[in-house]
Formats: C-alpha cells, sequence, structure tokens
C-alpha cells in the first residue's frame, strides 16, 4: 500500500458542479495530458453525464482548485441485459500537488458519501475503475470479481478494478460501457 499524507487541514472539498467546466477540463489536460480522450476510460462513459453527488473538487489553503474525482453511470453489458455500475475516476490531482494526500481525501468523501446515500435508501451499486490495486485496494477495490469483463479499448485486465456489494452475484462475463437508460 502506498504511503500518502492525508490532505491539509485547509483543504476544502465542494461539489464539482460547483466548478467551472472548462477549470475541469483544464485540470485533467494538466494531470493527464491533452490527449486523455483517447483512453479507453472515455469509451466506457462515452455520451453520459458524471454523477453530480459523487462528484467532488478540491480546493487547496488559497481556494485553487487542485483536483477532481468524477463517477459516472456505465453497466455491464451482458447476454443477459445490463447490469448498472458507477465508474469512478478520473481522480485528477494538478501535478505540482501530487503526493499531498488530495486524491486520498477526494476517494474518501466520494466513499463516505456513496454509503450515506445508499444508507439513506439510494442504490448501493457496485463501484469500477481502471487503475493500481496497490493504491485503490486500500477502499475495497481488486480484480478478484473482474476477470471476465472487458472494456472497449485497450486496457490491462489486472488494473480493471471493482468494489462494493453483490459482486459475487454479479455477471462473470461482459463488455463495459454507457449505462443504456
Amino acid at each position: 500500500m502506498n504511503a500518502e499524507p492525508s490532505p491539509t487541514q485547509s483543504a476544502t472539498l465542494i461539489p464539482l458542479e460547483a466548478v467551472d467546466p472548462a477549470m475541469i477540463e483544464a485540470l485533467l489536460d494538466r494531470a493527464f495530458g491533452a490527449d486523455r480522450h483517447a483512453r479507453t476510460a472515455y469509451r466506457i462513459r462515452e455520451g453520459m453525464d458524471w454523477l453530480p453527488g459523487l462528484s467532488l473538487a478540491a480546493l487547496d489553503e488559497n481556494d485553487m482548485l487542485v483536483g477532481t474525482i468524477q463517477c459516472w453511470p456505465i453497466a455491464l453489458q451482458t447476454k443477459q441485459g445490463q447490469v448498472p455500475l458507477v465508474m469512478v475516476g478520473p481522480v485528477a490531482v494538478v501535478p505540482e500537488r501530487q503526493g499531498e494526500g488530495f486524491g486520498v481525501g477526494l476517494m474518501s468523501a466520494m466513499i463516505a458519501e456513496d454509503a450515506r446515500l445508499a444508507a439513506g435508501g439510494g442504490p448501493a451499486l457496485p463501484q469500477v475503475l481502471i487503475g493500481d490495486a496497490s493504491y485503490y485496494g486500500r477502499w475495497g477495490f481488486s480484480g478478484a470479481f473482474t476477470g471476465g469483463w472487458r472494456c472497449p479499448g485497450p486496457y490491462e485486465q489486472d488494473r480493471l478494478l471493482a468494489r462494493g456489494h453483490g459482486l459475487a452475484a454479479m455477471p462473470a462475463e461482459g463488455m463495459l460501457g454507457p449505462w443504456e437508460r
């Protein structure tokens, strides 16, 4: 497990919808590069809007935007139909502030908000992401149930991770893609 400090006391988390979309895009370009739209994760969530209740922004001690997390409604498409999921990511922090705990704070806050919504009667959908198990494992993400899941583009199978209730009952095979409502 990577040791990463928790965010400074002066970090503030706000709903992502309170941030100018151009600022979000600029942060994502800085964190992942302008070619980020070619990544497989973008294909999985193509045409979907991020979920406001689970998408957050981190502001530093000077109220500057330093990080974001977005969550998306997606589905595992199977022969029997689609199974709804939440895709987590991107989790982005500006390069000069990485390693300061903003990513940990954003992930932890999103997980806590998801639990709060589920406790209030909201859906408790499993979450999926493409990332490092050594980092995301601290929140219960693993590849234990994703071995037969596929993505519409290049990816490393061991980086396809999921967490949440009901994963053992999920279909063993399927293609990740947009949630077709």
